[in-house]
């Protein structure tokens, strides 16, 4: 899953796609790169981002699904029901929900959703760091939500264990080095590291977000060794080699558990 981001603030990439056709060639580019899916989201959900009404997330992304609609697959990285319903129209087929609520929305238009695991919004979501046990609260969190959505009729569900979302590095590390646990839920799992900063401080001086290719490399194939169905990334190409290196040596996520549809392989504005 290919990271385009049409906002002026993501953490990593914020403006450099915010004009629509440049949003479109980059999106084209991670096409050509081997992307099986495009994330497209007009609403930065770092730490301390400030909301986006309507009315402007809709205008940022809906030219860039239309774009791109029968090209590749895509989803809409959103957060509110009227931008998801809109996008879906527009030719996306996937919903990735940080808020791991719009399942009503991917029951009733028949697209795919993504639960991802944030215990607040992300102007305080930092201030919720705290666990006694990360990665069986997290699987339990996204548990709940993923039998919810079942229940009510979708059929292609993911889980999202949230990495960087109201979590410290060493939970994120946990959640990394546990991810047998979701994946033994049966329900598939999209893992998204790309560039995020607990990255930037591992054993080197800290780095900036473009300057963390080899840690999200080396973390997005553990994470595809570990059993995770998709990763989510802004460098598609070093991906996709990681991913077919991952795949050669059989170990690699195979995709989709429960449900249908699922064949791929994947920020936003998400930063950790």
């Amino acid at each position: 899953m290919g990271v385009l981001n049409v906002t002026p603030d993501s953490f990593s990439d914020g403006g450099r796609w915010l004009d629509p056709a440049a949003a479109i060639a980059h999106g084209e580019q991670m096409i050509t790169d081997g992307a099986d899916i495009v994330d497209i989201g007009g609403e930065s959900t770092r730490p301390g981002a400030s909301p986006v009404d309507e009315a402007e997330e809709m205008r940022r992304v809906l030219p860039v699904v239309e774009a791109l609609a029968g090209r590749v697959r895509l989803s809409v990285d959103t957060r509110k029901e009227s931008v998801a319903r809109a996008a879906v129209a527009s030719g996306a087929s996937l919903i990735n929900d940080v808020s791991a609520s719009l399942w009503p929305v991917a029951a009733d238009t028949g697209a795919g959703w993504v639960a991802m695991h944030m215990p607040a919004d992300p102007s305080i979501m930092q201030e919720h760091a705290t666990y006694d046990d990360v990665v069986v609260e997290v699987r339990d969190y996204l548990l709940a939500r993923a039998e919810k959505a079942s229940g009510a009729g979708v059929e292609e569900i993911w889980i999202d264990p949230g990495i960087g979302f109201a979590k410290t590095a060493a939970h994120n590390l946990s959640l990394l080095r546990h991810l047998d646990v979701l994946v033994g839920t049966g329900w598939p799992v999209l893992v998204g590291v790309s560039r995020k900063s607990f990255l930037g401080r591992l054993g080197r001086a800290p780095l900036g977000p473009s300057d963390r290719l080899p840690e999200t490399v080396a973390t997005t194939t553990w994470a595809a060794v570990q059993g995770a169905a998709m990763v989510r990334v802004h460098d598609v190409g070093p991906a996709v080699m990681a991913m077919r290196l991952a795949r050669g040596t059989g170990r690699c996520g195979e995709g989709p558990g429960r449900g249908e549809g699922r064949d791929a392989a994947g920020g936003n504005g998400r930063e950790g």
